[in-house]
């Protein structure tokens, strides 16, 4: 079969041939029917400290087919519609305690979605209900990102709220504030090319950075917010969220930035801000969406911009390094 390898040192992604997997006792086969693109793919990529490593396989938004099981795989048949939680646990780490996959360091991964063949172990397997596609399936991996952040944050019903960003992350974070009992919620972003799927998937209003951007989201929420959800991941956003972030407020950063980013204590200090730092998911988050997915009113899909082969993978990751005009893209089986 045919999957991407990533070279290490910041090498562009290759597509070479490997061996067809063969499941193990307690895992699946799954044709790959869809994989999205993460930025931590591309910021992953790069070469730079926070790399996946010389020869990785990569891809962690994905959903497919089973076509084949192995002997211990009860509960599953040829033909179930799978997506995958892309991070293993072992059950015994403090990291597992709390339930965030992500947080093992023993377990491994399942980072295979950039192929035409995946073998996934059953224990994160997650069945898709009949009424979802493949499309939904490969979108629940980053809807439970910004699920997980927005339980964790406390968020209680009728909080203003303020989203920086327009990226996936930022709109799901929108999508679920929305639905978990946020009051009037802000997004705010560098441009105005996202502002209607920021609007579609929940926000009351829309802003750009800029002088007057304190006093804007101020008049919009009403209050300032009790809750900023950071999600760009570039440097200066978390001083950005202090400044807007209320009394005894809380910023809580999703963006993964994995730079340096200086914010003055001071600041934070003379408003009692909390700081709080996320990464991951739970399997309950999973089983969640995939069962809530097609209960709401707004559709997640419609933050997918382009599908691609497999084979287009290495030059659709050069042109998203770049300026364009994408919000989520996805590898799709032919």
């Amino acid at each position: 079969m045919k999957a991407a390898i990533y070279p290490g040192h910041g090498q562009p992604i290759v597509i070479e041939d490997v061996a067809d997997p063969e499941p193990g006792p307690d895992e699946v086969i799954i044709k790959v029917h869809r994989c999205g693109i993460c930025g931590t793919d591309l910021s992953m990529t790069r070469g730079e400290m926070w790399d996946y490593g010389p020869g990785s396989r990569i891809g962690h938004e994905y959903a497919g087919e089973i076509v084949a099981l192995g002997k211990n795989a009860e509960g599953y048949r040829i033909g179930d519609k799978l997506a995958v939680i892309p991070s293993l646990a072992c059950g015994q780490c403090e990291g597992c305690a709390q339930g965030n996959h992500i947080l093992c360091r023993c377990a491994g991964s399942a980072m295979h979605g950039f192929a035409e063949y995946a073998p996934v172990p059953t224990g994160v397997a997650i069945k898709l209900p009949n009424t979802l596609s493949m499309a939904d399936g490969a979108l629940v991996e980053p809807l439970a990102v910004s699920l997980y952040g927005v339980r964790q944050s406390g968020l209680q019903p009728g909080d203003p709220v303020l989203v920086l960003g327009g990226g996936t992350v930022a709109l799901y974070a929108i999508y679920w504030a929305r639905r978990l009992g946020a009051g009037k919620i802000v997004a705010m972003s560098r441009s105005d090319r996202r502002r209607d799927l920021a609007l579609a998937m929940g926000a009351d209003a829309f802003t750009r950075y800029g002088d007057n951007e304190v006093g804007e989201v101020v008049e919009a929420l009403g209050a300032s917010p009790r809750i900023v959800f950071e999600a760009v991941g570039a440097e200066g956003m978390l001083g950005k969220a202090i400044q807007h972030a209320a009394l005894y407020g809380k910023v809580v950063s999703l963006g993964f930035c994995t730079h340096p980013d200086p914010v003055m204590p001071a600041m934070a200090s003379y408003k009692c801000v909390t700081l709080q730092f996320l990464v991951g998911y739970a399997k309950r988050d999973f089983l969640y969406i995939a069962d809530q997915m097609d209960k709401g009113h707004t559709d997640p899909k419609a933050i997918i911009t382009s599908d691609i082969p497999l084979v287009d993978l290495p030059a659709t990751f050069e042109r998203l390094r770049g300026p364009n005009n994408e919000t989520k893209v996805h590898m799709v089986a032919l």
